[in-house]
């Protein structure tokens, strides 16, 4: 009788509390699926660029004031927000990110609510869309919030809450993002024991949800090199030096870093040129022409391997033109590997699978795609997910991308990610040791 007693306290000590006081979370999430719909495309309607979302994050932390979180702190670098929901009951602290910024893109999606904005972006005038679905990262995280704030009495422990400005980077001359974020100390003020965030992805599906363990996506780093020549008439190229023409050659010729210099079967490498700006006529050659682009790596050794090829491929071939070159590769800090911390991934995959259910929850490749909340996932155990976009009855490979100004989200990722976001901080919460 005394054994049938202790293995009973046993499985109660076990499972009971928390398994008989567990959160209905399709209740909660279903309170507010139509607010974060409204507020996702009231901010896909009004869509700023990094360290410019004045308007979002009014949004947002009056949204946070009115729920009467504690601490709500704003203008962290530049316009974040965070805030502290305070549990009425012991246990741990985690936080819960969301980025805010748009990109440089002029939208062709056809919505009802689509982004007419524009703004300047490299002292040009550009359209200002929401292409890479940050608007649904806020919106999902502000129900998030309101979700867990009608329950505040019976959550245990302390949820930090941060919407971030400049995820896709800050203006050039300008610091931002999440590194900026750390360094203005939200986590001295509240250094949480894990940190969970989750990106809409368009190369799944909606209704699915993707994760891996350890690295996960790729380090970025960002390059400006300038080719610099002489100018002259159009018809007279041999009275100057044609910068057009080394660029083109640099630009082909930087291909081969790639395909003949480093390893990929140990880690994928991609170097990407992004924008080519030089000349302002048809019939001017110009004294110079700029190149922008990016390096995604996963092993450090051969990110810097790439930064010395580029360089010396740019110099050497600009050189064979008559031509001079700068070259900042990188120019910029970029971000490091996203790392998903694989306990912790091994402890809330578990809760994906009972938010959107396991044959829904993918094991993902590595992601060349790169994201700075691998910041605060150095600080503290980190695990990102991703959340399917694209709508179940497409081939979620051949969808516009992410970036894409034809980029488009099926509001059931909504749903999904509220629900995902809940479960896991829910979880973690209530079963943390």
């Amino acid at each position: 009788m005394r054994q049938l007693l202790l293995v009973s306290a046993l499985a109660a000590a076990l499972c009971g509390p928390a398994a008989a006081q567990s959160p209905d979370v399709e209740k909660l999430a279903a309170a507010v699926d139509g607010k974060v719909q409204a507020w996702r495309r009231d901010i896909h309607q009004h869509p700023e660029l990094g360290n410019r979302e004045v308007r979002t994050s009014k949004l947002v932390a009056d949204h946070l004031k009115a729920l009467g979180f504690d601490d709500v702190r704003t203008g962290i670098a530049t316009t974040g927000v965070t805030a502290v929901l305070r549990g009425g009951k012991p246990g741990p602290r985690i936080a819960l990110r969301a980025d805010m910024d748009a990109l440089p893109v002029t939208e062709r999606s056809g919505l009802p609510f689509e982004s007419k904005a524009t703004s300047t972006f490299r002292g040009e005038t550009v359209g200002v869309m929401h292409a890479c679905g940050h608007d649904a990262h806020t919106g999902i995280l502000m129900g998030v919030a309101e979700a867990l704030a009608s329950m505040k009495a019976d959550l245990p422990g302390e949820i930090l809450f941060i919407f971030q400005p400049a995820e896709e980077g800050p203006p050039d001359g300008e610091e931002g993002g999440a590194e900026e974020m750390l360094k203005q100390g939200i986590f001295e003020r509240f250094k949480p024991e894990a940190v969970f965030g989750l990106h809409v992805f368009s190369t799944l599906n909606a209704g699915t949800v993707g994760w891996r363990s350890g690295p996960t996506m790729a380090a970025s780093a960002r390059f400006n090199i300038v080719v610099k020549g002489r100018q002259t008439h159009g018809s007279r190229p041999w009275g100057g030096v044609d910068p057009i023409v080394a660029a083109a050659d640099l630009i082909g010729s930087a291909q081969t870093i790639v395909s003949r210099r480093q390893n990929i079967s140990k880690q994928p490498v991609v170097v990407t040129f992004g924008a080519i700006k030089g000349g302002i006529r048809y019939n001017i050659i110009p004294d110079s022409v700029e190149l922008v682009g990016t390096i995604r790596t996963f092993d450090e050794g051969m990110r810097q391997a790439v930064f010395a090829d580029l360089k010396n491929v740019a110099t050497h071939v600009a050189a064979a033109h008559g031509a001079t070159v700068e070259a900042n590769v990188p120019d910029t800090k970029g971000n490091p590997v996203t790392v998903n911390h694989p306990a912790l991934t091994a402890r809330m995959v578990p809760s994906l699978e009972k938010a959107v259910g396991a044959k829904n929850v993918i094991e993902l490749d590595l992601n060349m795609g790169a994201e700075d909340f691998s910041f605060y996932a150095r600080e503290v155990p980190g695990f990102f997910f991703l959340v399917g976009a694209t709508p179940r009855d497409q081939d979620a490979i051949k969808a516009p991308s992410n970036h894409s100004p034809e980029f488009f989200l099926d509001e059931q990722a909504l749903k999904v990610g509220t629900r995902a976001m809940l479960q896991v901080a829910l979880d973690y919460q209530s079963l943390a040791p």
